[in-house]
């Protein structure tokens, strides 16, 4: 009964985070919206909370929700969540005790494949929800989870898929392609605030129409996706760039 339950507060999830990018226009949310979250069985259920590794009180085992924060240019990143060699998302213990409660749900969901929610701060207050993504690894010595984004049309709760090697490297494909998008948003959502969401041209002012340009490309050693070297140009302005 626990884990059909557990997979209906996730579905709902899911759907509340597809109807918010729809309303909003953009995959970009406010924290607050996540925050707030919606309602089933007459219970709020928040997407995120304060901690990294967040189980609304609706769940009863395990965490429905990762975050990792944004960062300002400059500052130094709270945790060490970082991209490994193979693509795959590292994220990181709550604290350093292994059996924390919040390290002990993560690696429940781990055992049972349960998809969660990854919150990724782009700007402040504003982040990326993507989903499903799954516990795939733990390593106690270097205190964090591996973690792989999988495709929403594919996987489905509690449907396990029996050829391992094509679950594995479609993960790692679709993960890496997330943490480019990730990254491509995080670089646009910065310039266009630092141009007051106006085309650096001709000041349009319709963030839904603005892009990022990078003034020294991502392949010049020094194309660095950050604030100096970048542009917000609009879409016509941008392609004449």
């Amino acid at each position: 009964m626990h884990a059909d339950f557990d997979s209906q507060v996730r579905n709902a999830a899911f759907e509340f985070l597809r109807e918010a990018a729809r309303r909003h226009g953009t995959d970009v949310l406010p924290r607050s919206v996540l925050a707030q979250g919606f309602q089933f069985d007459a219970q709020r259920v928040p997407i995120l909370g304060p901690q990294g590794i967040f189980k609304p009180a609706i769940l009863p085992e395990m965490p429905l929700s990762i975050t990792t924060v944004p960062v300002a240019e400059g500052e130094a990143a709270p945790y060490r969540d970082l991209i490994g060699d193979d693509g795959l998302l590292r994220y990181c213990y709550r604290g350093s005790d292994p059996r924390h409660r919040d390290n002990v749900g993560l690696r429940l969901a781990m055992q049972r494949q349960a998809p969660l929610i990854y919150c990724h701060g782009v700007v402040r207050g504003q982040y990326v929800a993507v989903w499903p993504v799954f516990i795939i690894g733990d390593s106690s010595a270097e205190l964090m989870f591996t973690v792989s984004v999988d495709d929403r049309k594919i996987a489905s709760l509690g449907a396990a898929d029996d050829d391992e090697a094509a679950t594995e490297g479609r993960r790692r494909y679709i993960t890496r392609q997330i943490q480019q998008r990730l990254h491509q948003e995080g670089f646009r959502q910065r310039v266009l605030s630092a141009y007051r969401q106006h085309c650096a041209i001709c000041r349009l002012r319709h963030a839904e129409l603005l892009e990022a340009a990078h003034i020294l490309p991502d392949g010049h050693p020094l194309g660095e996706p950050v604030v100096p070297n970048g542009l917000a140009l609009c879409k016509l302005h941008h392609a004449a760039f």
